[in-house]
């Protein structure tokens, strides 16, 4: 089957779909971190660190589904991810110690890997059109996105009628809702000749040898440690630390009564404007180089970060952060992924992407563990989050040199 010239496919469609249920669930954690902290008596570190060794278990899982998924097919891969999600979300509804927490956290975190960008981008990008593949995997990150408009604000209103446990399983069952779309998920296109000459050995050799691999898989560590950081600790962040919502202002007026409400409120207010940000990105990507508008993307972060803990935390100033975070959010996925297909093909691109997606979850683990460890150690967020600042910085730096030529043609060039 030819690879389509229409940009929006029965697979874009399905793939999305997926991608919006795994965000609805996973972007719903931070929302968790007080009841379950309240409930235990644990200090903040103890969820947090469950939450980072779901991020690290999604690390270690997205290169291995990448490979099983060009092994023994998609479908296969998504099945045994939707499995995996359902069956941690569901125990974990039961766990009462630490360890209970931390070990079934790596159940999820593999469910997410099984179901998530590795998987799901690389079917996208297989069956888009050269021309079409960085508009279509913007798309599918920007409707996955959408998944957090709803996901925490969802989690925030159940949280209010039913306890912590009973919505954990009310989520696993939602996830098994990814399998009915699996029909959708034809098999994607055969790769070229040229690609099936090689091996995966070969091409992972390759890419492993290749300095612009390193840098990608370097600069892709900030966007994890800021996302999960954000993620696992915004919303109590906001609860805690954001001035008072002033009686008969808008926010007021809308039902935004409390703090904590605000913090849930923020990460879907990040979700609305990651859709603009991601799908602009993905059409830039069609007409720009990718590593230049990786580094203008992880400048802006840098910017927006470090202004907003330099400023006093208003309702005003965390749904302005909230924005502007939110426009540069997932604006790297498309462009990283696009990027690792553009030089390195797109045979085993799940592989190869869910390698460079591994460091995203190194660092995602530190971001929500450093959270709740500085947190009882300090009693805020300020070291943290400067941290976040300072590998930001470098995450734009290390884009510069990288040489975006597909590999094939530099062999030809040496030669």
């Amino acid at each position: 089957m030819a690879r389509s010239g229409t940009l929006v496919t029965p697979i874009l469609i399905a793939g999305s779909l997926v991608l919006l249920l795994n965000f609805a669930i996973r972007s719903s954690y931070g929302v968790f971190q007080i009841p379950v902290a309240e409930e235990f008596g644990w200090p903040r570190s103890v969820f947090s660190l469950a939450f980072a060794i779901q991020n690290l278990a999604w690390g270690f899982g997205q290169p291995i589904f990448g490979a099983f998924a060009e092994r023994f097919g998609d479908r296969k891969a998504i099945i045994v991810g939707v499995m995996l999600y359902a069956a941690g979300l569901a125990l974990s509804s039961f766990a009462y110690t630490p360890l209970q927490h931390h070990l079934l956290e790596i159940l999820v975190g593999f469910g997410i890997a099984g179901t998530g960008f590795g998987v799901i981008l690389a079917i996208v990008g297989r069956a888009a059109s050269d021309e079409n593949r960085s508009m279509a995997l913007g798309i599918a990150t920007a409707v996955g996105s959408a998944g957090q408009v709803v996901g925490a604000p969802l989690a925030a209103t159940l949280l209010t009628v039913m306890p912590w446990q009973t919505v954990f399983l009310i989520f696993a069952a939602a996830s098994l809702a990814i399998l009915m779309i699996l029909p959708v998920l034809r098999t994607a296109p055969e790769p070229s000749k040229s690609e099936l000459d090689e091996t995966l050995g070969q091409i992972l050799g390759k890419a492993l040898r290749d300095p612009t691999f390193s840098l990608i898989f370097i600069g892709f560590f900030s966007c994890g440690y800021q996302l999960q950081f954000i993620t696992a600790h915004f919303p109590a962040m906001v609860a805690e630390f954001c001035g008072q919502i002033a009686a008969g202002s808008l926010l007021h007026g809308l039902g935004i009564t409390t703090t904590s409400a605000l913090g849930s409120i923020a990460i879907s207010v990040i979700g609305l404007a990651n859709i603009v940000g991601t799908l602009t990105a993905g059409w830039l990507g069609r007409t720009y180089s990718k590593r230049l508008l990786l580094f203008w993307i992880y400048v802006g972060r840098t910017v927006a970060a470090a202004i907003f803990i330099l400023l006093p935390i208003t309702p005003l100033t965390v749904l302005v952060f909230s924005a502007v975070m939110g426009s540069l959010w997932l604006a790297t996925v498309p462009l990283t992924s696009g990027l690792v297909g553009y030089i390195y093909g797109l045979r085993y691109m799940g592989t190869l992407y869910g390698i460079v997606f591994f460091s995203h979850q190194l660092g995602g683990f530190l971001g929500a563990w450093l959270g709740g460890w500085m947190f009882d150690l300090y009693g805020n967020y300020t070291v943290v989050w400067w941290v976040g600042v300072g590998v930001g910085a470098l995450s734009a730096v290390v884009h510069l040199p990288i040489r975006e030529i597909p590999l094939r043609q530099r062999a030809v060039a040496a030669a």
